[in-house]
């Protein structure tokens, strides 16, 4: 039977800590037996979870008899790893025993220099950390999860469900992945990406920049047709030296920003308005749907419409 060990550290985030739990346990083979083995281990007797205390019934030692390793995130992510965790985990690498991080568990997984090279992902709002402390990963914030095969890596809490099952279809097959996610009420692939969730107020400019002005006269006027030649003519600057000064300040072109501030322009209609996917295309100063669609899903991750389903009355 695969074993998996769920490593429980000091500020175990619950959710991450119960979501492989919940879903390797529930696995079954089509005769009815159980998929996993599980357990959960930990360094010390006792393990702060933040609102209560667990007690673990497994140690470190028995990580090396696992076949998987699951990391769940942890309150603090950018605390220091203790080394005898370090051990264990690289030990366990070398032995061929696979390791997935969920959320900011990536971090733990980093600090083993095991991702150095790879590509991974994190929960959004900690990506930047992540790729700032560990320079050698490959960070990709948008994507639900990343699998290398022997080292895998989610996003957000509720990705780590995603991998999970991502993982059981790894290693049972489609049918028994899709059982699995009918116990959790999950669909067994999700449109789109993590993009979809991150929330961009406005598009990125440096406080007290020299285009500050100009960034917010295209913002108030993103619906209109503004073009490269027209922006600079507002900015009283050649398109040449609009397009230098974006670059020094935004790390991106004119229209390229304009575009990012209609996209989300576009977010706060889909999810507070009942307007047509065409008449919000149009709102936003896009002058063909089809376009719109094409950036939308480009930039976001999935569709208008998806997103809106998603979405609409979230807030």
């Amino acid at each position: 039977m695969h074993t998996v060990a769920v490593l429980a550290l000091d500020g175990v985030i619950p959710f991450d800590l119960s979501t492989p739990v919940d879903a390797f346990g529930r696995a079954r083979l089509p005769d009815g037996r159980a998929a996993y083995r599980v357990r959960v281990c930990a360094v010390d007797d006792e393990v702060d979870a933040g609102h209560f205390t667990l007690r673990a019934p497994w140690g470190l030692v028995e990580l090396a008899d696992a076949d998987t390793i699951v990391l769940p995130g942890c309150a603090d992510p950018e605390a220091a790893v203790k080394p005898e965790v370090i051990d264990a985990l690289r030990r366990a690498a070398a032995d061929g025993t696979r390791i997935a991080s969920i959320c900011v568990g990536s971090f733990v997984l980093a600090a083993t220099g095991l991702l150095d090279g790879l590509r991974a992902t994190t929960h959004w709002l900690a990506a930047e950390a992540l790729a700032r402390m560990y320079p050698a990963v490959d960070v990709d914030p948008d994507v639900l999860y990343v699998d290398n095969g022997q080292f895998l890596t989610s996003a957000g809490s509720a990705a780590g469900l995603d991998l999970c099952l991502h993982m059981i279809r790894r290693d049972y097959g489609s049918a028994v992945a899709a059982d699995a996610a009918r116990l959790s009420v999950m669909p067994l692939e999700r449109e789109g990406g993590q993009a979809q969730f991150i929330v961009h107020q406005e598009p990125p400019a440096p406080a007290g920049a020299t285009l500050e002005p100009l960034l917010r006269w295209m913002e108030e006027n993103a619906g209109r047709e503004l073009t490269l030649s027209g922006i600079a003519e507002h900015a009283g600057m050649s398109p040449r030296t609009v397009n230098r000064r974006f670059r020094e300040q935004t790390g991106t072109t004119p229209l390229q920003w304009l575009h990012r501030a209609r996209i989300r322009q576009a977010q706060h209609l889909l999810e507070t308005t009942a307007h047509p996917v065409d008449r919000i295309a149009a709102q936003v100063g896009f002058g063909s749907p089809t376009a719109f669609r094409d950036r939308f899903k480009r930039q976001v991750g999935t569709s208008p419409q998806a997103y809106r389903r998603a979405f609409r009355g979230a807030r």
